[in-house]
């Protein structure tokens, strides 16, 4: 049986790699970028990839993906570890660019379509980490804070299950500097719950 589940995960995976779902919204063309397996037990739940994971095909493969390996108190080897860590970003597709600066949201048809389906191969899974308002929305819904400052502040609401971060971006260095309960407060917390289940 779990060869067969295996499988029907491999096939997913494949099927969300050949996703064109919202082609002709993507300045830089679809390349969907995720990793999972069923033995996982921990999820990583980002925006969506920006140019250089784009160009690579490696999530997290940027500054931001630095800090929040940091954050988790896990080396790289560790965090692409796919049979420990799945990484499954709320838009699997680099999205573009906003006129004001910044990259785009991500795409809005992507977790609906894909999240529920992949989420049902992974019945390992003991934490999601939700880096990012958008991982907030979708996944905490009405138990979130009014802004992302209120979700974080109350992360150990959603212990031991969830635990919401800002987003790990370089643009948040003035919100970190601002809040630096975060460090004294989440931080700990979210390497102890990350090193008892990869341990």
């Amino acid at each position: 049986m779990e060869i067969d589940n295996k499988g029907s995960l491999d096939r997913l995976l494949a099927e969300v790699r050949a996703c064109r779902l919202c082609e002709e919204h993507l300045p830089l063309g679809p390349r969907p970028v995720l990793r999972a397996a069923r033995s996982a037990r921990i999820l990583v739940v980002g925006q969506a990839p920006g140019t250089k994971v784009h160009a690579t095909g490696v999530p997290w493969n940027d500054p931001s993906g630095d800090r929040l390996r940091d954050w988790m108190g896990v080396d790289r080897d560790t965090f692409y570890n796919e049979k420990k860590v799945a990484i499954i970003p709320m838009g699997f597709c680099y999205p573009g660019r906003l006129p004001r600066g910044g990259d785009a949201p991500p795409r809005p048809e992507c977790a609906p379509h894909w999240h529920p389906r992949l989420l049902q191969m992974l019945p390992r899974l003991d934490l999601m980490i939700l880096a990012g308002q958008y991982a907030h929305a979708y996944y905490l819904g009405d138990q979130r804070g009014k802004a992302l400052t209120e979700t974080v502040r109350r992360f150990r609401d959603f212990l031991p299950d969830i635990v919401a971060l800002p987003h790990p971006s370089p643009r948040n260095n003035l919100w970190l500097r601002k809040n630096p309960w975060f460090d004294e407060e989440v931080i700990p917390v979210l390497r102890e719950r990350v090193a008892a289940l990869l341990g």
